[in-house]
């Protein structure tokens, strides 16, 4: 039975969480874009799904049926789900039969990205996304092919410091990244909205159905690196991108504060917990350089990133300066123009512990 203090399961809440089941014989669709959910009956802690299939004998029909009840069980602990198969009408059975030729008749995107970095804090506000935008410009200095992907749909902000602004032009086989000034690639959900001041009001199952498109449906081409630009916390974006995308390692970035600090060990564990591996730690923000004597001013205290890369176990790949030149360069678009000794240090850190590898 349900406790007091619970409140019941909504027909909303169930409908999310089918939503990001794909078929595993149609890429690119759900359940619920398919009409594969007929019916959702809920009666306390009960939860009875109707699944329908274009026929009762097709050989995926339990492997569907097991992975709807698994998905809905997740929603909360203690919950009954029921699952019953149904066979579609004529109607839905040729609507699915259409949808399924189309999706299989799409052209493979070609593709061959050999190394997958996310960059992640867990916390806001400690320049996570400058420094997955300095990451880009570095590597893409070193000689590298680079794409970035902002997975940070809800706050998006990589295009503007990159100066880019027309949106991707669509190609038979998929959508072509935009290219910064360089010949970065870059793919973010600002650069489809008509007004990039538009907010995206989007639930989770929306956020990580956006993020595997841009993973599935962008023609990356031949990158050395793809740089994915998570938000911060641990929520249904992270898990999308740790789930879905086949990283071979996380950069994380924290401040010189033991909160930000703990926030970001969260992240870590997370990772951990999902067998990601985890490159290394960029303390951001961590000094500033007093522009008249060249001191160094530790303006947020004593740095507490040691103390965190020894409770994680990672190594610590540098520290960033407060530099008011990196928000000028953002600003205007034009952050490829930043350099610095302590960051191309970084980088070669970074290249040293991950090396290339075919992908």
């Amino acid at each position: 039975m349900r406790s007091s203090t619970q409140k019941q399961i909504s027909k909303l809440e169930v409908n999310e969480v089918l939503s990001t089941l794909e078929h595993p014989e149609i890429p690119g669709r759900n359940l619920l874009e398919l009409g594969m959910i007929r019916a959702i009956e809920i009666h306390d802690d009960n939860i009875t799904v109707q699944l329908a299939l274009p026929a009762l004998d097709v050989p995926i029909r339990q492997d569907l049926a097991t992975a709807v009840q698994e998905a809905v069980e997740k929603i909360r602990p203690g919950l009954s789900v029921e699952v019953k198969v149904v066979e579609m009408d004529a109607e839905k059975k040729a609507a699915f039969k259409s949808t399924a030729r189309d999706a299989k008749n799409k052209p493979r995107v070609s593709r061959r990205i050999r190394n997958v970095i996310a960059v992640m804090s867990g916390k806001g506000g400690v320049g996570k996304s400058s420094v997955a935008v300095l990451l880009a410009s570095a590597l893409h200095r070193h000689g590298f092919q680079v794409g970035v992907l902002d997975a940070d749909i809800t706050g998006p902000s990589v295009p503007m410091m990159f100066g880019a602004q027309h949106p991707p032009e669509p190609d038979p086989n998929g959508i072509l990244p935009v290219q910064s000034t360089t010949g970065i690639k870059i793919m973010s959900i600002n650069l489809l909205l008509p007004d990039t001041d538009q907010p995206v009001v989007w639930r989770g199952p929306l956020i990580s159905r956006a993020i595997e498109q841009f993973w599935r449906d962008i023609l990356w081409g031949d990158l050395d690196y793809l740089i994915v630009d998570l938000p911060p916390g641990t929520a249904d974006a992270a898990l999308t991108v740790m789930q879905s995308l086949p990283l071979d390692g996380i950069v994380l970035v924290t401040s010189p504060q033991d909160l930000a600090g703990m926030v970001v060990r969260k992240a870590a564990n997370m990772a951990i917990q999902l067998g990601i591996r985890i490159i290394g730690l960029v303390e951001n923000m961590s000094h500033v350089i007093c522009p008249k004597c060249g001191t160094q001013i530790d303006i947020f205290g004593k740095s507490q990133a040691d103390q965190t890369t020894r409770l994680i176990g990672i190594p610590m790949l540098g520290r960033l300066p407060l530099d008011p030149q990196i928000a000028r360069l953002c600003d205007q678009g034009q952050i490829e123009r930043y350099l610095d000794p302590s960051f191309e240090k970084i980088v070669s850190r970074m290249i040293e512990i991950v090396p290339e590898a075919d992908r």
